[in-house]
């Protein structure tokens, strides 16, 4: 089963002596071959929001939600089930600061 890893975090945290270099992880769950794809993000301060409403286009600087934690990667993986999904996020490194939203892919 596919699934959306979505590594979220207070980009502004001061987290001095936490090693959150995914590097390990990601080569480990590649050689496993449970992580496809995945990448960091930019800076919120570079997000755009788009909404419409009716024939109206709202378009506002920044994340939509006001809040500490925002999405600051994702990572694409297979996994047998939601245990191995869970196994498998819980080893990357911002686990242990952030927090890891596991979705899996609609199925069509």
């Amino acid at each position: 089963m596919k699934y959306l890893m979505l590594v979220c975090g207070d980009e502004n945290g001061d987290f001095s002596g936490v090693d959150l270099d995914p590097t390990a992880w990601v080569e480990e769950m590649t050689a496993r071959g449970a992580r496809e794809d995945g990448h960091r993000l930019a800076p919120t301060s570079t997000a755009t929001t788009v909404r419409r409403r009716g024939t109206e286009v709202l378009v506002s600087d920044g994340p939509f939600a006001e809040t500490k934690e925002q999405v600051g990667g994702f990572d694409i993986i297979e996994a047998a089930d939601l245990d191995e999904a869970i196994e498998i996020a819980s080893k990357h490194p911002v686990a242990r600061i952030g927090t890891i939203e596991i979705r899996p892919f609609w199925d069509q």
